[in-house]
């Protein structure tokens, strides 16, 4: 009996890997409020939406730049700004799902 051939994928997700991570930091970060440990999860935000950004651009999906220049502006750990409260502690999830949905939809033709 001979194997299936698969038939590979004619479209690869560079931006899916840097998205999950950064929304598993994101869905925690409000447990880690207060804590020295949110200065990693703003670290970590700050550079995966910079990574996340620069695939949507070698996708061509430019829609996505002002997304992830706000989420990149607001979660800078160099100036960070003296966010608290609910809305705070909502955006972190909130962003989580920004990440989500951009590393399920930014996506390359493979060559």
């Amino acid at each position: 009996m001979m194997a299936k051939q698969r038939i590979p994928s004619t479209y690869q997700r560079n931006a899916f890997a840097p998205s999950l991570l950064a929304a598993a930091a994101l869905f925690v970060a409000p447990a880690l409020m207060g804590n020295d440990w949110f200065l990693a999860v703003l670290f970590l935000t700050a550079i995966l939406g910079v990574i996340v950004a620069w695939f949507a651009v070698q996708a061509r999906q430019w829609w996505w730049l002002p997304v992830f220049a706000v989420i990149v502006v607001i979660w800078n750990p160099v100036f960070p700004f003296p966010f608290a409260g609910p809305v705070w502690t909502a955006a972190q999830p909130a962003a989580a799902v920004v990440f989500l949905v951009a590393g399920a939809l930014i996506k390359v033709r493979r060559p």
